[in-house]
């Protein structure tokens, strides 16, 4: 594969659908999971890409890369033929009638060849057969499952010398499949598995594999091209696997496609699907005194179970799928892959042990930092629930220090925290709070409602009666009302409240709120009373300026009169005056003029 087919990251967090719940973290088998502001991201360092998030995520948040667009562009540039490697559980995704048809419709994609993956997976079964002849004194663990290669690589460093040196059926078939071809030819492989992805990428694997593809990615392709499996005619694979290869991807399948056909009951043969089973068995490896050769698969129940397998068919019904599908398809005689063995008996991987970086020894003046702050410094407090999916406490404090976790998924601890926030709301609350039983007798009350009744702690356990008249919650408790509001004047202590009582069915408890509004009616009173003042020293001052008019009124009338007066007075004086001179002519106005 070249370097730009070298895409990265294989399975990542949809942001947008994670909602805060820790199931990835809880099934992740390595704890690849990093929590921050309460989305779970994706650990490139740490992730063996065996897709169980992707499996067990209810939301659909965790998904894998899509390589689709990659593989229609293998097809459509012409640089050589190119071929699809099938795995064998193929059988599990589609039903019979489709099996048949599948060879067709792929190669209407546009592959030049088109073949089962179980041809590889034959060869890879008698090689670990020969590197276990070759060494019976040691344990030896199988290497076709990638996700199982991976976690002891980074995660079991002291078990890697006994992983077998033999490829995987992926990485087999692809090398067959160039040696016929050409080294031109191309290879997507097919597959419920999300590991291959990485495994397609790793160095020594370089230019055999050139694109892997889910089942899932698959079905997407066809529908993107309108091919439909019941359109297509039914047809054969361009190759027969050899012996009982079709059963590989079961559990205990690779020993019963080896010639030796081991019983799964031997002592020496175990098969494990699932991580649990896979751990506890690496675990006991190096102290069974009989070696043993063990095949795991990552998955529960085997491939059938992949990540990039269908929901709605059951496990077991897949499982079914394949039994029935290698039972009436029996591989070709076992002398007819003598070929296929002798090619693959050159493809020797290697294995390295690589730690992931962030193992760093983390000191416990830190772990005990992190536990005290969240409630957990005594052994006694340390629930180790797993609610935040750690199985410990301590786990959980390192992974805190380690940036991986937030203190904040401890449950117990954000209850704790919820229940301090109420209990401070309701001690600091302006308004009186009183809860009662069912008897009406007083289980608690808030300093304010203390301070409204002058009442102490010491009234507690008597009924609600000792303060105040009983009838509201009497009315509450004989389940007529749900709810009751009312404004009651409490002529004992001076008080006027607006009270809201409920009920708590399932506590059998009763809740009142008291609301004083003593100070509100006063205030209220006070501006009525200032709004009838106000109005009486409006109507005296509109009285007032009417009484005023009035006296201006007549004060004109009267001066007017006066003024009316005078000027007739002065009107006739002139009149009088221009008779005189004529009646004594010039003696007047020499009398005047003296």
């Amino acid at each position: 594969m070249d370097a730009a087919a070298k895409r990265g990251q294989v399975v990542f967090t949809n942001k947008a659908r994670c909602r805060d719940c820790y199931r990835c973290l809880r099934v992740c088998p390595v704890k690849a999971i990093r929590m921050h502001d309460g989305q779970a991201f994706v650990v490139e360092e740490r992730c063996i890409s065996c897709g169980t998030c992707i499996r067990e995520c209810p939301q659909g948040a965790k998904t894998f890369r899509n390589d689709v667009s990659v593989a229609s562009q293998l097809v459509q540039d012409g640089a050589g033929p190119v071929a699809a490697s099938v795995a064998p559980s193929f059988a599990a995704f589609f039903n019979p009638w489709q099996q048949r048809r599948l060879p067709s419709a792929l190669r209407q994609l546009g592959f030049a060849y088109v073949a089962e993956t179980a041809v590889g997976a034959y060869a890879v079964a008698q090689r670990t057969e020969e590197i276990v002849a070759a060494a019976p004194n040691r344990s030896h663990i199988c290497t076709a499952c990638p996700a199982a290669v991976r976690y002891v690589e980074r995660y079991r460093p002291e078990l890697v010398s006994a992983l077998t040196p033999a490829p995987s059926p992926m990485v087999a078939h692809a090398s067959l499949i160039k040696e016929r071809l050409g080294r031109t030819a191309r290879v997507v492989f097919i597959g419920p598995c999300v590991a291959k992805k990485a495994e397609a990428e790793r160095e020594q694997f370089d230019g055999l594999v050139d694109c892997v593809l889910t089942f899932t990615e698959l079905t997407e392709w066809l529908d993107s091209r309108g091919i439909s499996l019941s359109r297509c005619e039914e047809s054969d694979f361009d190759d027969r696997p050899s012996g009982d290869a079709r059963f590989f991807p079961l559990v205990g399948g690779e020993a019963r496609t080896g010639t030796s056909r081991s019983d799964l009951l031997d002592r020496t043969r175990l098969a494990t699907s699932g991580f649990e089973e896979f751990r506890e068995a690496l675990d006991g490896l190096s102290e069974r005194r009989t070696p043993v050769v063990l095949e795991p698969l990552f998955c529960p129940v085997g491939c059938v179970n992949g990540p990039a397998m269908p929901s709605d068919v059951g496990v077991y019904e897949r499982r079914e799928r394949v039994l029935a599908y290698a039972s009436e398809s029996p591989g070709a005689a076992a002398d007819a892959a003598d070929a296929t063995v002798s090619h693959v008996r050159r493809l020797q991987p290697t294995f390295e042990a690589g730690p992931p970086a962030d193992e760093a020894t983390v000191s416990e003046d830190d772990i005990r930092r992190v536990l005290e702050m969240t409630g957990k410094g005594r052994p006694e407090d340390q629930l180790n629930c797993g609610a935040c999916g750690y199985a410990t406490c301590r786990a959980k404090a390192v992974a805190v220090v380690r940036g991986m976790a937030e203190p904040e998924m401890c449950l117990p601890y954000m209850k704790r925290q919820a229940e301090r926030r109420t209990d401070r709301i309701i001690e600091t609350s302006p308004n009186g709070i009183v809860i009662l039983d069912e008897q009406l007798n007083i289980l608690s009350m808030n300093p304010a409602f203390r301070r409204f009744f002058m009442s102490s702690e010491a009234v507690c356990g008597k009924r609600i009666s000792y303060l105040m008249d009983p009838e509201p919650f009497e009315r509450l408790a004989a389940g007529a009302e749900r709810l009751i509001e009312v404004t009651v004047r409490h002529e004992r202590y001076n008080m006027v409240c607006h009270q809201i009582l409920y009920a708590l069915p399932e506590d059998r408890q009763y809740v009142g709120i008291f609301v004083n509004i003593t100070r509100s009616l006063d205030n209220e009173r006070k501006l009525d009373a200032l709004r009838a003042t106000t109005a009486m020293q409006a109507q005296e001052l509109l009285e007032h300026q009417i009484a005023m008019a009035q006296k201006i009124a007549e004060f004109l009338g009267e001066s007017t009169a006066q003024g009316q007066h005078l000027v007739e007075n002065l009107m006739r004086l002139t009149q009088d005056g221009a008779r005189r001179p004529a009646e004594k002519g010039s003696a007047w106005i020499w009398r005047t003029s003296t």
